[in-house]
């Protein structure tokens, strides 16, 4: 159950831990906290995408260290043993990366969710929303990291030759094929040779809800690949390739979320 609905969190709001993990683009100049900080959803706690990423890099979003995410959810008085509900109000469904690092690091995927169409839709219904500070207590969390869930860029050239795993890139068909610019300076266009592409705006509603199992079947049925691969995702930094991996989990629920962490942003370097 990688997904809930909003009606599933007004009922159970009492009894999870709530993250807001609001992330955007830099282009669209907004800032996920100033806007957490105006209105979230009540009990949510921020999660700074940026700052709990790896510090000691050039690339964004890179995963942490596990010391220092035990670190991050002890800040955050999460627990091992709870369930937590993970949203955003971004346009690129960043609520995802969160579900995919707290996965990587072994929290039990059964009690990671995401909000289906996020804050956008839980405030169109008019459910509650407040501006309240939230404070929490220091919990102690220990971590055991997946590191089957996170390949490299030696394992991505690697791969072009022995075709172990298919990559299956989110950003805009545009970008894939090098048809325009990439947002961040310092990259060429293009993509990674026997890469595939599939846009994750194709799999998300204009509500913010992912679009039906029936549908994301059928854009991963249209690929001509050996599908009893693994399925590793990419995009622009790690953000929407976690869209996908949440996408395809549930339509396999087998699926153990894998994501080429550099994504185009290391692979795409001049």
């Amino acid at each position: 159950m990688s997904l809930v609905d909003t009606n599933w969190l007004k009922k159970n709001i009492n009894k999870v831990k709530i993250i807001d993990s609001s992330w955007h683009m830099p282009q669209t100049k907004r800032d996920g906290f100033e806007e957490y900080t105006k209105e979230h959803i009540p009990n949510a706690i921020f999660f700074d995408l940026d700052k709990n990423s790896k510090i000691d890099t050039d690339l964004p979003h890179m995963l942490t260290d596990i010391s220092s995410w035990e670190k991050i959810m002890g800040n955050m008085g999460i627990e091992n043993k709870d369930e937590i509900v993970i949203y955003d109000n971004s346009d690129v469904i960043s609520s995802c990366r969160c579900w995919y690092n707290l996965i990587y690091f072994g929290h039990n995927p059964k009690l990671v969710h995401v909000l289906d169409g996020g804050f956008k839709k839980w405030k169109e219904e008019s459910k509650t929303i407040n501006n309240k500070e939230i404070i929490t207590k220091t919990s102690v969390y220990s971590c055991k990291e997946n590191t089957e869930f996170v390949k490299n860029k030696k394992q991505i050239d690697e791969n072009i030759n022995k075709n172990e795993f298919n990559v299956v890139d989110a950003r805009s068909r545009e970008r894939f094929e090098g048809k325009v610019s990439e947002p961040r300076k310092g990259l060429r266009s293009g993509s990674i040779k026997n890469s595939f592409c599939l846009p994750f705006g194709e799999l998300i509603n204009d509500d913010h809800t992912f679009v039906s199992k029936d549908e994301i079947s059928e854009k991963f049925k249209s690929f001509n690949f050996v599908h009893n691969k693994n399925l590793v995702f990419s995009c622009g930094s790690g953000v929407t390739a976690s869209v996908l991996a949440l996408a395809y989990s549930l339509i396999n629920d087998k699926y153990k979320p894998t994501i080429y962490d550099g994504s185009w942003s290391e692979y795409g370097r001049n």
